[in-house]
């Protein structure tokens, strides 16, 4: 029986983490104004309408951004690690405190988002620049607005752009210092720290 929980939670964990991170990305793909006519955009705008579209009549826009993907993004988050822990321990626990797991992770999953839309950024830019696949573009507009301020900070070195290693350095410090921090300090199971 106990094999079964085993699989049950991986099975649980792979898909509920794969839908979970479209659903993020419809999140990520507005807040950083993507074209929307890109087909894999269009892919995590039907993957997420079905859920998206009852939640729109309660929660509202704010600030022009779809706030409504950002609850399901947390809802699909919480629903997740609660049957992760049910299916582990037998018991959810304090829902306060799931929800709290819940926020840390939907925060973790949406700073990796950006980290790993840096490191395909920078190997497309070796092996296919100026590339107009619709997966380099959306790529693209997903770093742009992460990039932008170091590109400020740091000068032109003459065509060698050094501003995505700041963006990783400072990624995998708020990463370190921050989320796992508040991770250990609001006690998360180590079961659940693996859907960060």
């Amino acid at each position: 029986m106990i094999g079964l929980n085993t699989a049950a939670v991986y099975v649980l964990q792979t898909l509920g983490s794969l839908y979970l991170l479209i659903v993020l990305l419809r999140f990520v793909l507005q807040l950083v104004r993507a074209n929307f006519y890109n087909p894999l955009c269009q892919f995590a705008v039907k993957a997420t309408q079905p859920l998206l579209k009852p939640l729109r009549r309660i929660i509202p826009s704010m600030f022009g951004l779809d706030m409504s993907s950002l609850v399901l993004a947390i809802l699909v988050q919480l629903a997740l690690m609660a049957l992760t822990l049910l299916l582990t321990y037998g018991t959810i626990g304090n829902p306060l405190q799931l929800l709290l797991w819940s926020l840390i992770g939907v925060t973790a999953l949406f700073l990796k988002i950006f980290f790993f839309a840096l490191i395909i950024s920078v190997i497309l830019s070796w092996v296919a620049p100026g590339s107009h696949n619709p997966g380099a573009e959306l790529v693209n507009q997903i770093c742009e607005p992460a990039l932008a301020p170091f590109r400020k900070i740091v000068p032109n070195l003459g065509g060698l752009d050094i501003s995505p290693i700041l963006a990783f350095v400072v990624l995998k410090l708020i990463d370190m210092l921050v989320i796992n921090n508040l991770a250990a300090m609001t006690m998360m199971p180590e079961i659940l720290r693996l859907l960060m």
